[in-house]
């Protein structure tokens, strides 16, 4: 339930100045030799955040994305040494979700998650591929390290009328594979909510449910916080014109909250347009502290209790 008050939490005003250093983490600079990151190379990324009291872990990032992205172990390095203990790498096709099987072979850190994105299913099945990619990414999630499917849901943004059935048929598939093999299952979901709501309402959820980059409302929080299902913050919550996440964290049931990057993307205010990377995600995570009334450590607490309900362990 709502802590009493919060109703007009997410009014407050943040101070950004206290919550950064003067140093980009080393594989993140332009001197740097973890990296060929064209990004690192103009030194687009933002100075490293002051290190969080409770450690967390990022519970959405995709470490493969860009075309020569800094080493992995170098990244969870620079993502550890601000608090970020570790991270759930997610696949949205099949070559990154074959990345993502290596990569949490390669460092005990990481906790993956395989799916077909909502976008790639129509063009998919265009090709005819669709139905052996999803028996590729039920294969992969066998792997004892994967503990979600996604990520998976709908999207009307980037595709037309005339691929909502194949979105709709790969959506489904992916709940069947989740609730098969008791995997948690993290939605994508861009202009498409109502279509969301309506398919789990008709074949219905896996026991552990995630919107990530929560980007409904108030109402549709509320919803969540009814069936139990997880919303997870990225830095569009620091977003100066993102009322309607900040209303809805005010209302979220903090035991369904949890926190990711979605890096290289969405990376939060004031560094907006910058790359992202899981080191910066204490600066979400200090904004959502500061947007509910907890301190830091207590956020920190609350948000390490619901990843852990959602993927477990990760020793």
């Amino acid at each position: 339930m709502p802590v009493p008050g919060r109703e007009k939490s997410h009014r407050a005003a943040v101070n950004w100045g206290t919550m950064c250093t003067d140093a980009v983490p080393f594989p993140y600079r332009p001197d740097s030799v973890a990296t060929n990151d064209a990004a690192a190379q103009r030194g687009a990324y933002a100075a490293a955040p002051e290190p969080l009291p409770v450690p967390v872990y990022d519970n959405h990032t995709h470490f493969d994305f860009g075309d020569t992205p800094v080493e992995l172990g170098a990244a969870l390095d620079a993502a550890a040494a601000v608090g970020v203990a570790g991270a759930v790498q997610v696949g949205c096709d099949l070559p990154s979700s074959r990345f993502t099987l290596e990569a949490v072979d390669a460092d005990p850190r990481l906790l993956g998650a395989v799916a077909i994105h909502p976008n790639d299913a129509p063009e998919l099945a265009a090709a005819g591929e669709l139905e052996d990619a999803l028996a590729e990414i039920d294969a992969m999630a066998a792997h004892p390290r994967i503990r979600a499917i996604g990520e998976t849901g709908l999207d009307y943004f980037r595709t037309g009328p005339d691929g909502m059935a194949a979105q709709h048929h790969s959506f489904r598939a992916h709940l069947d594979i989740a609730k098969a093999r008791d995997l948690s299952l993290q939605i994508h979901c861009r202009d498409a909510h109502p279509d969301v709501l309506d398919i789990l309402a008709e074949v219905g959820a896996p026991g552990r449910l995630v919107f990530h980059c929560f980007s409904g409302d108030a109402e549709l929080a509320r919803i969540c916080n009814e069936k139990g299902w997880y919303m997870s913050f990225s830095g569009t919550v620091t977003f100066k014109n993102a009322h309607n996440l900040r209303e809805a964290l005010a209302v979220a049931d903090p035991a369904l909250v949890l926190v990711e990057t979605d890096a290289p993307f969405l990376t939060p205010h004031p560094f907006r347009g910058r790359p992202n990377a899981s080191y910066m995600l204490p600066y979400t995570v200090r904004a959502m502290a500061e947007l509910t009334g907890r301190d830091v450590a207590a956020m920190g607490q609350v948000l390490n209790r619901n990843t852990e309900a959602v993927y477990g362990t990760w020793s």
